[in-house]
């Protein structure tokens, strides 16, 4: 086992927000940061761009889903003990406004509403700079041993 199997979901996560341990790969491939994170809730910012264009003109919609559900499942992360895992189960968005290149950073926020030993659920919100909302979703992950 390597050392981090020995903390919390909670720890590992303030590591990576400190910057002590690197991002995953989706956050650096997209342009993701973790803003902040603390038990239950966990915080991510992107600002969109021309790499994100879907064919229409327009941000492509998993760039929301991809935002709501990291922040979703961190901040399930965090309340995980060490040696635990969590997967999607189920996840669930409804999108409010699009979003464009040049629009400035957005924001997505997830809060945990629940934690069970063997399910997790939370809920996630993307807002622009101006609080508006963008999306906003579920999930529920399970929790692996």
């Amino acid at each position: 086992m390597n050392a981090l199997t020995d903390l919390t979901g909670l720890e590992v996560m303030t590591l990576v927000a400190a910057g002590a341990l690197p991002p995953p790969g989706i956050a650096t491939l997209l342009g993701m940061r973790l803003l902040e994170v603390e038990e239950g809730r966990a915080s991510f910012a992107l600002e969109p761009d021309d790499r994100m264009l879907n064919p229409i003109g327009s941000v492509h919609g998993g760039i929301a889903a991809t935002l709501l559900d990291s922040c979703m499942g961190c901040a399930v992360h965090t309340t995980l003990p060490a040696r635990s895992s969590y997967t999607t189960a189920q996840l669930s968005l409804h999108y409010v406004r699009g979003m464009q290149p040049g629009m400035g950073e957005v924001t997505a926020t997830g809060t945990v509403l629940h934690a069970g030993r063997r399910q997790v659920t939370a809920e996630g919100r993307l807002v622009d700079r101006d609080g508006r909302l963008l999306a906003h979703g579920t999930t529920t992950c399970l929790v692996l041993a």
